[in-house]
């Protein structure tokens, strides 16, 4: 399974299936899930946690950090394609849509270069 060859809706079936032959959909509630990604993405800040730029680089050319990495990025999808599934919402669409309004938000000709959020107009 690779990126190149694997749907959104090929990894979404993956997880329910994973999750129904253990009879856990009772408990993929959305409010659950929400705060699984956000766990799973507080244990991956934690890997980096007291490492510089430099540091983190030189970090993840070590495997087992590369692979704990890994994980821990598997984990947020896993939990993230579930919370789709348990919403019936689709991740592709939606994300082509935030893209449509990102590409708005942030015209590439105003924002190259830069970091910093436009402010918000009240």
């Amino acid at each position: 399974m690779t990126d190149c060859e694997t749907t959104v809706a090929e990894l979404k079936a993956r997880v329910a299936r994973f999750v129904g032959e253990r009879q856990w959909k009772k408990y993929h509630k959305p409010k659950n899930l929400a705060m699984s990604i956000a766990i799973e993405a507080a244990e991956l800040m934690e890997l980096f946690q007291w490492l510089d730029h430099p540091g983190a680089a030189k970090a993840l050319s070590c495997k087992p950090m590369r692979q704990a990495v890994c994980h821990e990025m598997a984990d947020i999808l896993a939990f993230l394609l579930s919370l789709a599934n348990a919403m019936d919402i689709d991740l592709a669409a939606c994300f082509s849509e935030k893209m449509d309004r990102n590409d708005a938000k942030y015209p590439a000709s105003k924002f190259r270069g830069r970091y910093t959020r436009p402010l918000r107009k009240r």
